[in-house]
C-alpha cells in the first residue's frame, strides 16, 4: 500500500509541477506585456489614406463550410472595406455540401453586377479541410497580399489600410489582429470563452511580441504577405491547426508576425456547449500534432534559449489539459494516503505559486485591458464573479480536450469539424431548432456527468475525514463537470 501510495503522489506532484511550470510562464508573459505598455502603450498605430497610389493589390480568402446563417452577413461586411475596388478581389472558398453555397453564388452574382472582383470557388472534394481550400485556391490569387476571414467575422472597414502599411517593414510576414466579441454579453457561456480569449489576445500575444518570442497567426482577421506563405512551405493539412503550423514555419524561416492589440475584428462566439467543444478539441488536438511536428525544428534552430523555452510552452499548452485531469483523478485516492505517508498541507503550497499567477494574468486580461469598455469596479466585480466560474468549467473540459491532446501525440487522424454558428448576438437571438446542433451525444458526456458524482465522492470524503486540502478542488471539479455534461445533453439535438 506504501508503494501505490507514494506512486499516487509522485504522479499528482509531475501533473502539479507541469501546470506551474505552465502558470509561471504566462506570468514571464504578464511581465513583458505590462513592460510593453509603459513604453510604448499610448503608440498610434499606422493608417494609410485611402487615396494613396501606393496601396497594393490585396486577395481576400474567405474559407466556408456549411455556414448557412453568417456567409451572407460575411460578404456583406467584406465588400464594405474601405479599400479601393481595382486593388484587392476577393476568394470566397465555399466547400459547403448543403443550402450555404446556393446563398454564396447569389451573394457573388450581386457583387460581380456592383463591379467587385469576387469570384466563388466550390470544391466538391473537400481535401485538406481549411488548408486544402486554401492552398487550392492560392494559384489563382492576385495579390501580394493576402487577407483571410472565417465566416463568423466581421471586419471593420479600416482593416486593410490599418495592417497593410505595416509591411512596409521587409522582415514583417503576418499582421494579425485582435478578436472582439459580438456576443460575449449572450449567455455565461459566452462571457467565460471571451475571459479566455482576452488572455490570449493581450497578455499571450503582446507579451510574446514585447519579448521577442514566437507568436501565432489565429487563421482569421489577418493579413499575409504571399511571400512568407511560400518560403515557409505554404500551407499544410496534416495538423487540424494549420494557421499555427504555418505561422511557425515562416518564423523559423526569419519572419516576423506584428500583432495589433488595439485594433479589433469582431467575431461571433460559439453560443452552445457542443459547438464550443468541437472547437476545443480541434485547438488541443492541433496544438498537440503540431508540438509533435515543429519542436524538433524549433529546438535545432538558432533561437536563443528562451526563445526555445517560450515555443515549447506555447506549443505543449494544450497538455495542461491532461495533466488537470490526471491531477483531478489522482487527487481524490491521494486524499486517503496522505496520512499514511505523513504529508500535509505544507507540500502542495509551492504549487499555490501558479495559481496565483494565473490569476494575475486573467486579472490584467479582463479588468485593466478592458477599462476602457466600463468601470473598473464594475470589471472588478464581473472578474470576481467570473473566474472561478470560469476555473471549474476548464477542469470540466479536462476529459474532452485530454482526449484531444492524446489522439495528437499518438498521431491519430480525425476530421477538421467545423464549429457552428448561428448568426448569435444579443439575447433574443437563438440557436435552437436549427441546422448543426450536434446530433450524436458522444460517450465523454456521460463519462463527465460520471466524473462529477466521483468528485462528489471526494468531497464527502473531505468532510468525513475532516481533511479540507482538497476541498475547493473537489468542489469546482464537481461544478465544472457537472456543469459541461448538463449543458451538452441541454444543447443536444435528438431530431
Amino acid at each position: 500500500m506504501t508503494i501505490l501510495a507514494y506512486f499516487i503522489l509522485c504522479l499528482y506532484s509531475v501533473a502539479l509541477v507541469y501546470i506551474t511550470f505552465y502558470c509561471l510562464l504566462q506570468f514571464h508573459l504578464l511581465y513583458y506585456y505590462k513592460k510593453y505598455n509603459r513604453e510604448f502603450g499610448d503608440q498610434a498605430y499606422l493608417k494609410a489614406p485611402a487615396s494613396s497610389p501606393d496601396l497594393p493589390f490585396v486577395t481576400i480568402q474567405l474559407p466556408i463550410f456549411n455556414e448557412l446563417y453568417v456567409v451572407e452577413r460575411l460578404l456583406d461586411h467584406i465588400v464594405q472595406l474601405d479599400y479601393p475596388k481595382d486593388r484587392n478581389e476577393i476568394q470566397v472558398l465555399d466547400d459547403s455540401t448543403d443550402e450555404t453555397v446556393e446563398i454564396s453564388k447569389r451573394k457573388v452574382a450581386e457583387y460581380q453586377a456592383k463591379g467587385y472582383q469576387i469570384k466563388l470557388f466550390h470544391r466538391v472534394a473537400r481535401k485538406g479541410y481549411n488548408a486544402g481550400a486554401l492552398k487550392a485556391a492560392m494559384p489563382y490569387a492576385k495579390g501580394d497580399f493576402i487577407a483571410i476571414f472565417d465566416a463568423d467575422f466581421l471586419p471593420r472597414a479600416e482593416f486593410l489600410l490599418t495592417t497593410i502599411p505595416y509591411f512596409d517593414n521587409p522582415e514583417v510576414g503576418i499582421v494579425q489582429t485582435r478578436w472582439e466579441h459580438i456576443n460575449e454579453d449572450y449567455s455565461m457561456l459566452t462571457r467565460l470563452q471571451a475571459m479566455q480569449l482576452n488572455v490570449h489576445f493581450t497578455v499571450e500575444q503582446m507579451g510574446r511580441r514585447a519579448g521577442n518570442y514566437m507568436l501565432q497567426f489565429n487563421g482569421t482577421a489577418g493579413v499575409w504577405r504571399r511571400a512568407t506563405i511560400e518560403d515557409a512551405g505554404g500551407w499544410e493539412a496534416d495538423t487540424l491547426t494549420e494557421d499555427l503550423d504555418l505561422s511557425y514555419r515562416a518564423q523559423l524561416k526569419g519572419w516576423r508576425i506584428m500583432y495589433l492589440e488595439k485594433f479589433g475584428s469582431p467575431a461571433e462566439l460559439p453560443a452552445e456547449m457542443n459547438g464550443l467543444k468541437s472547437q476545443q478539441f480541434r485547438w488541443m488536438k492541433g496544438g498537440a500534432e503540431n508540438a509533435k511536428k515543429l519542436l524538433p525544428a524549433v529546438w535545432r534552430s538558432d533561437l536563443k534559449l528562451s526563445q526555445k523555452i517560450h515555443a515549447t510552452g506555447h506549443l505543449m499548452a494544450s497538455g495542461v489539459f491532461l495533466f488537470v485531469f490526471i491531477a483531478g483523478v489522482f487527487s481524490v485516492p491521494l486524499l486517503l494516503t496522505l496520512t499514511e505517508i505523513g504529508w500535509e498541507m505544507q507540500y502542495f503550497t509551492f504549487f499555490l505559486i501558479g495559481w496565483v499567477s494565473i490569476i494575475a494574468v486573467y486579472y490584467v486580461a479582463n479588468v485593466q485591458a478592458e477599462l476602457k469598455k466600463e468601470s473598473y469596479g464594475k470589471m472588478l466585480l464581473k472578474f470576481v464573479v467570473l473566474f472561478p466560474i470560469f476555473l471549474a468549467l476548464s477542469m470540466g473540459l479536462s476529459l474532452h480536450n485530454s482526449i484531444a491532446v492524446f489522439q495528437g501525440f499518438w498521431g491519430k487522424k480525425s476530421a477538421f469539424i467545423r464549429t457552428p454558428k448561428f448568426n448569435i448576438r444579443g439575447i433574443k437571438d437563438s440557436f435552437q431548432k436549427q441546422n448543426y446542433l450536434a446530433k450524436k451525444l458522444p460517450w465523454t458526456t456521460i463519462m463527465e456527468g460520471f466524473l462529477a458524482i466521483y468528485f462528489l465522492i471526494g468531497v464527502m470524503m473531505v468532510l468525513y475525514l475532516q481533511n479540507f486540502t482538497f476541498l475547493i478542488f473537489h468542489t469546482l471539479l464537481v461544478f465544472g463537470y457537472g456543469t459541461i455534461c448538463y449543458y451538452s445533453i441541454r444543447h443536444w439535438s435528438y431530431k
